[in-house]
């Protein structure tokens, strides 16, 4: 073989390899109503229960011991308030502060409609069945929660980033975009 052609064969090849990694990167499209987006690639779809429209797995980041999780949930009802302070309600404040400073409340907007967002941290109390008044719960420290409860046109939808604080802080980012990307 000549080198132009061992050039050629060697540039091809890695091409093959950068396009199947890039193919490989991509995130999944998630449609909500007449709106859709794709995920960035860090999230790595699970199997939902008949509950749940979607959910995601991210990876723990640093020293933290659980992954973090979203969670988006379809039809379920409830106001926006009433939501946000049941979501409040899963978790105790850090000593010294009320749930009302650990948590942060705002207005998006995604497509034409509005949402309301909840950032929350403080002790989360994890119920693996979360309706069942005698389910056990189970107290994670320093975790944080971003949730939207969004009204489209044809259903409501709540989005819930849940895990470690840290974890859950480095993904926010890409959260954001990605909510605010729905088009």
């Amino acid at each position: 073989m000549r080198n132009w052609q061992r050039g050629l064969a060697l540039g091809l090849a890695l091409f093959g390899v950068l396009g199947f990694a890039s193919a490989q990167e991509k995130g999944v499209v998630i449609e909500i109503d007449d709106l859709k987006n794709t995920t960035p690639a860090t999230w790595k779809e699970e199997k939902a229960s008949k509950m749940r429209y979607m959910q995601f797995r991210l990876a723990k980041v640093g020293d933290d011991k659980d992954d973090a999780e979203i969670v988006i949930f379809k039809g379920l009802g409830g106001s926006a308030e009433q939501n946000i302070e049941r979501w409040k309600g899963q978790f105790l404040p850090p000593q010294g502060k009320t749930i009302a400073e650990a948590s942060k409340v705002d207005k998006v907007k995604l497509g034409k409609n509005e949402g309301m967002y909840l950032d929350v941290s403080g002790t989360y109390l994890f119920k693996v069945a979360p309706f069942d008044p005698n389910g056990k719960t189970d107290k994670k420290e320093n975790y944080r929660m971003l949730a939207i409860q969004f009204e489209g046109p044809k259903d409501i939808y709540h989005i819930k980033l849940t895990g470690p604080a840290k974890t859950v802080e480095s993904y926010k980012k890409g959260f954001d975009e990605w909510f605010n990307g729905l088009k």
